[in-house]
């Protein structure tokens, strides 16, 4: 009796102990990111009355004959299956899609690293990225280029960072030329380019049709320049566009087209059989000798920023040629300038589902800041709760993989949302009613035992 008495006193602390962890699961049915916990019982072991034995002459074997000493708490696991998720519209509220956790750190060095799922962020007064108790979160950095890095460091959006200006390097020609065109139509055409410092001017062309060969079918046009204008000041250096055509910067192109409309042929070369390249070349030795009203600049004033080598044709650049037709249409044939830029200063950012920042400029240019770093592990139940939403790695939980989301099996990020508790509310009360009904059934026992005893006493009256 005294056996059945410890027995059911085991399994009294024991259910305790499971309505303790159940108790906490349903605290934290709202808490971003929990995991919640899963209790398992086992045996503690069994007095042995008699041993088992073997069939001997025409006797057969028997069983042993146990009696069990209790119940013991077998294991109190952390399931980590993916919650719900919620969403805030919060650009820095993240949630995890699948497998990995967030880094954060306390540590100045960044040595000292914690594990979450929680993705509450927000910004402090510095830039930096942290968790509602202030852990920085970190990723990746990323070079002045916004190319991303193996550097791990904490993500900080700098809000006075800046995006350098950049040169343009290639303009492109795009559109129709009208094949009804008559010979000497002439159009002015313009796009805008950048220097080193960002400062911006108007390349002006003119294209002219100058021949029609009616026996094989062949449209010749020709492409000058007429114009560079400094937009800043108004100030411009203006070619001379007569049959005396030869410019320091662009000599005058021939393009030619077929009975097809297909552009076949440029400055001489064909394209179905040689390589072409042209260039608008030395842009950083022009001088702007003509102000906005006309009159003359001497001397005469240069770039104040340098310039690259503009390709404009380039049969390794299929875009650059195959974008030009000649049909009859109306002309719609213009110059664009595929790069280049002013400088600018962060305007906002955005985070994408790889987990890389994106600093959004002034001058509509964008730059990675950095990329979000996630970590995983072999065995995510062998992480050890600290509370704060926080897990740290341990000797069985395997060593952290780190990584960026949405590549080598780690999940995608989705940032203006979080994920939640995925602690089930009805399964919680189903469990606890069943708690509490072996609760009552090992304080039976008590309660039974303690009436045999006392039977056992008043034998003696």
């Amino acid at each position: 009796m005294m056996r059945s008495m410890y027995s059911a006193v085991s399994g009294l602390r024991i259910h305790q102990g499971k309505m303790d962890v159940i108790g906490n699961n349903i605290a934290n049915v709202n808490t971003v990111g929990f995991k919640k916990g899963q209790v398992t019982f086992q045996e503690v072991f069994s007095q042995v009355v008699r041993g088992a034995s073997a069939p001997t002459g025409g006797k057969g074997g028997t069983n042993p004959q146990q009696v069990g000493m209790g119940v013991a708490m077998g294991s109190i696991n952390t399931i980590h299956t993916k919650g719900p998720g919620q969403r805030t519209d919060n650009p820095t509220d993240l949630m995890i899609d699948g497998e990995g956790f967030f880094v954060v750190s306390d540590d100045q060095n960044l040595n000292n690293r914690f594990f979450t799922r929680a993705g509450n962020f927000s910004l402090d007064r510095d830039g930096n990225l942290v968790t509602a108790d202030g852990y920085k979160v970190l990723g990746y950095a990323a070079d002045e280029n916004g190319e991303i890095t193996t550097e791990i460091t904490n993500i900080r959006i700098n809000m006075s960072e800046t995006k350098a200006p950049t040169s343009t390097d290639r303009v492109e020609f795009r559109g129709n030329l009208d094949s009804r065109s008559s010979i000497g139509e002439r159009q002015s055409i313009d796009t805008v380019v950048y220097d080193s410092l960002g400062n911006s001017y108007t390349l002006t062309f003119n294209i002219e049709k100058v021949g029609h060969d009616e026996n094989n079918n062949l449209h010749t046009w020709r492409l000058t320049l007429s114009r560079i204008t400094d937009r800043s000041t108004g100030y411009y250096y203006q070619v001379q566009t007569d049959e005396n055509y030869d410019d320091q910067f662009l000599p005058a192109l021939e393009l030619v087209f077929d009975g097809n409309g297909k552009l076949v042929s440029i400055d001489g070369s064909d394209l179905a059989t040689e390589d072409v390249e042209v260039y608008l070349s030395n842009l950083s030795s022009v001088g702007f000798n003509t102000d906005k009203d006309g009159g003359t600049i001497d001397p005469p004033t240069r770039p104040s920023g340098s310039f690259r080598d503009i390709v404009l044709f380039d049969t390794d650049i299929q875009d650059s040629i195959k974008g030009i037709t000649q049909y009859a249409n109306e002309m719609g044939f213009k110059p664009y300038a595929m790069n280049g830029n002013t400088s600018g200063t962060l305007d906002g950012f955005a985070i994408d589902a790889t987990g890389t920042v994106v600093g959004v400029f002034t001058n509509g240019e964008r730059k990675a800041l950095g990329r979000i770093m996630l970590a995983k592990f072999d065995n995510p139940m062998g992480l050890q709760k600290l509370g704060g939403n926080l897990f740290i790695d341990t000797r069985n939980s395997g060593e952290p993989q780190y990584g960026g989301a949405s590549v080598g099996g780690f999940g995608a990020i989705s940032p203006g949302n979080l994920e939640m508790s995925n602690v089930d509310i009805a399964l919680e009360f189903t469990e606890m009613i069943t708690t509490q009904r072996g609760f009552q059934a090992n304080s039976r026992i008590i309660t039974t035992s303690d009436e045999m005893l006392q039977e056992l006493v008043n034998m003696k009256r």
